[in-house]
């Protein structure tokens, strides 16, 4: 059995957290142990230690600069860090290679491309130019895949006729094929309106609940932080506390972390820091 508590740093709040699953029913859990992050003269990260459960949806937050989304960099391997990542089988008892899905801030769209939709899926899935055949069969898996992302309708359209909050619907649903273990989300709807940021959300919490997958979300918006997340980590360089969304708010690390922490609305006003 996967020990559910999660133990708290030596920088971290006391927590008493638990897997929110009576069971834990997803393939791996994440296990972030002493990741050191360091190019010549600056230490970008240091002695990060995180438990991520499966089914579990566990957000990062800090200042600009906090070393946010190089921490899901070197869990992607596009960075060298020091320290240990390790994805454990269901059972805690073997390692496992996972199937990692991401989606990053936003994607850099030729204006001038004529690649629908459903041409960006079909590329993906098949070594044969989808200028000169379309099969049927996997025109099918694509609307379905779609289908999860509340994108069929936009399957013949041209990536740059798209919306920012459509787009990141597209590229979610890339990440999710195959249905990932992990699915890294790197400030997903960064400049997206109200309306798609909640769509997307509302999306990406019916697909953590069917699939049992972990996400580990980067985001600047605390108050949709406090109303998905699991678990919120708080860093600045190195963990200054981690917990539920109500310990980490509550903290004197999370009001001497941001200067203008005022902002967090017990309320439930927006909030974006």
């Amino acid at each position: 059995m996967i020990n559910r508590h999660i133990a708290p740093t030596k920088k971290s709040c006391n927590s008493s957290e638990e897997c929110f699953h009576s069971s834990c029913g997803g393939l791996c859990c994440t296990r972030i142990e002493n990741l050191s992050v360091k190019v010549p003269e600056l230490q970008i990260l240091e002695d990060i230690n995180i438990h991520i459960h499966c089914g579990q949806f566990t957000s990062i937050i800090g200042p600009n600069g906090a070393g946010k989304s190089t921490l899901l960099k070197a869990i992607l391997g596009e960075i060298k860090y020091s320290g240990n990542l390790k994805f454990c089988s269901e059972d805690n008892k073997h390692m496992i290679t996972p199937k990692i899905g991401y989606v990053p801030q936003k994607l850099a769209i030729d204006k001038d491309s004529p690649c629908s939709v459903l041409d960006i899926f079909l590329a993906c899935s098949s070594s044969t130019p989808v200028c000169f055949i379309k099969p049927a069969s996997k025109k099918k898996t694509v609307l379905d895949i779609l289908d999860r992302v509340q994108a069929v309708h936009l399957a013949n359209r041209r990536l740059s006729e798209l919306s920012g909050g459509e787009i990141q619907r597209i590229l979610l649903g890339l990440a999710l094929v195959p249905i990932p273990n992990l699915l890294l989300l790197d400030e997903p709807v960064s400049g997206v309106d109200k309306n798609g940021a909640d769509l997307f959300y509302k999306i990406v919490s019916e697909v953590l609940k069917k699939y049992d997958l972990s996400i580990i979300m980067v985001s600047h918006d605390l108050e949709k932080v406090r109303r998905y997340a699991d678990k919120v980590v708080l860093l600045n360089r190195t963990i200054l506390c981690q917990g539920t969304p109500k310990e980490v708010f509550d903290s004197d690390a999370f009001k001497n972390a941001f200067t203008f922490a005022r902002l967090y609305s017990k309320d439930g006003g927006d909030i974006n820091v």
